[in-house]
């Protein structure tokens, strides 16, 4: 006999797609939210914070002049070639697999991260005089690195659980290396991306919920030795570069204070260890949020 509550639905194979808890996804939300409130509270409102990022944002042009010019304009490429590349797959993908629910999910939370971004950039007051050398302007969130991080998500929502992992680390990656590059080319300070980030993860997790229950059909689990993309590695690559930007950030930071000085890049790096540890961060816990529930449906 059928199963006919509407709290379980068949998958492939037979796999049973029980209703996904709203809690873990809620609370996600509020911790990204959390994360974007403290990240103004010290790198804007604190006398260190807005030191260190202003210094990393100094650095920068050290950083661009070695690299050269061309190259920095290369990089300041990335978060628009991130949008091209995210349509053609979600494209791709609601065509191929009919997911129109879980396409026009993905291109909502992608619209409300961005103008999310532009409000709170406009609300927000100028940076308050603490004695830093530094444009009054607010620039917090970094637009393009909203548009990155986002266009990112939006490809990690709709496709399958087994390309979730691969999918995350990937664009994962393509966003801090757009947000870098923001930095490189002084469009934006570290805390910038890293609010930027937070900003993408709040509407990312709240749409990762609508896109596991309105299509339970394809979202189960097969295995991680099952494809390639479904690997543990994805994520354990992220682990590991999480541990090395904070440890690196850590022993520069330390290497500064027991020297008083600091080299000409010094807070360039601890900068861009902010966004690493960022950017992977959120891939790791995104990774985990959206594949934990269909892991669990699936081994029902």
């Amino acid at each position: 006999m059928k199963n006919s509550s509407p709290h379980h639905r068949t998958g492939p194979r037979g796999r049973t797609a029980a209703r996904v808890a709203a809690w873990p996804f809620l609370g996600a939300a509020l911790i990204a939210l959390a994360g974007l409130l403290l990240s103004y509270r010290f790198f804007i409102e604190t006398t260190t914070g807005q030191f260190i990022d202003e210094s990393a944002l100094v650095e920068a042009a050290v950083v661009r002049r070695r690299i050269g010019v061309q190259i920095a304009q290369v990089l300041d490429l990335l978060p628009v070639t991130s949008v091209v590349i995210a349509a053609v797959v979600v494209l791709f993908v609601t065509l191929a697999r009919r997911r129109w629910k879980a396409a026009g999910i993905a291109l909502i939370a992608m619209a409300a991260a961005n103008l999310t971004t532009q409000v709170i950039k406009v609300g927000l007051p100028d940076r308050p005089a603490l004695g830093i050398n530094t444009l009054a302007l607010n620039s917090l969130p970094s637009g393009h690195s909203t548009l990155a991080a986002s266009a990112a998500a939006a490809v990690f929502l709709v496709v399958s659980p087994r390309w979730r992992p691969a999918a995350a680390f990937m664009g994962g990656s393509y966003a801090i290396i757009a947000g870098i590059s923001t930095l490189i080319n002084q469009w934006h300070r570290p805390a910038d991306v890293v609010a930027a980030f937070f900003v993408v993860a709040f509407w990312s997790v709240l749409a990762g919920l609508l896109v596991l229950r309105s299509g339970p059909g394809w979202n189960v689990w097969l295995g991680s030795k099952q494809h390639w993309a479904s690997s543990r590695g994805w994520t354990a690559l992220a682990v590991v570069a999480v541990l090395l930007a904070g440890a690196a950030a850590t022993l520069v930071l330390r290497h500064v204070s027991a020297n008083g000085g600091a080299s000409s890049v010094s807070y360039f790096l601890v900068g861009v260890a902010q966004i690493v540890v960022a950017g992977y961060g959120l891939t790791i816990a995104g990774t985990l949020l959206l594949t934990l529930p269909v892991r669990r449906r699936s081994s029902r």
